[in-house]
């Protein structure tokens, strides 16, 4: 006769979950131990952003600051605004009017040192109506070793202007605003 007033505790052989205990706490792995489980109701406390160590919500994390910001203003110029590996939040605005001929463009190009893409970008030609544009930029980016982050103004009618900060390093440990410090 069993007696069903006391836990029974079963091994959990599930190497997904397993493998979520590793990642979110690296601290744990090694232990050789199975996940358990039990037939009991047990109070739980949920601790997964303690342990990915992120209690800082993702929007605030991402916060413009005084101190962290670099302001940037490429108008008619080719201009490197980031070279530093790991991840980059982009805000600001391309702006340019329509010429009476060709075309004024405002682009955001990533570079891996041989090669250079456009990965974002404000095009005008000399048919646009109305003649004037602008496009708001809020845009995070992430850059490997040897790779730079470029804003291009092809003509004095392109405009570039915002700022950049570092929200991760290279390997996604987050970087809070200047002057935070979560309690």
């Amino acid at each position: 006769m069993v007696n069903n007033n006391f836990p029974q505790i079963t091994s959990v052989t599930s190497e997904s979950l397993q493998a979520q205990i590793r990642a979110l706490l690296p601290s744990q792995e090694g232990f050789g131990t199975d996940l358990m489980a039990q037939n009991v109701i047990v109070p739980i406390v949920d601790l997964t952003s303690a342990a990915e160590g992120s209690t800082v919500s993702q929007n605030l994390q991402t916060a413009l600051a005084f101190g962290s910001q670099t302001a940037f203003e490429v108008n008619d110029a080719t201009t490197t605004i980031a070279n530093t590996t790991g991840f980059w939040r982009v805000t600001g605005v391309a702006s340019g009017q329509a010429r009476s001929s060709g075309i004024v463009n405002c682009y955001l190009n990533m570079s891996d040192g041989l090669s250079t893409k456009t990965v974002w970008g404000l095009t005008i030609d000399d048919g646009t109506q109305p003649a004037s544009y602008n496009a708001v930029i809020d845009l995070t980016f992430f850059l490997a070793a040897g790779h730079s982050l470029i804003a291009v103004s092809n003509h004095v009618n392109g405009f570039l202007t915002g700022s950049l900060r570092q929200i991760a390093d290279v390997n996604g440990n987050l970087v809070n605003p200047s002057g935070f410090n979560p309690q």
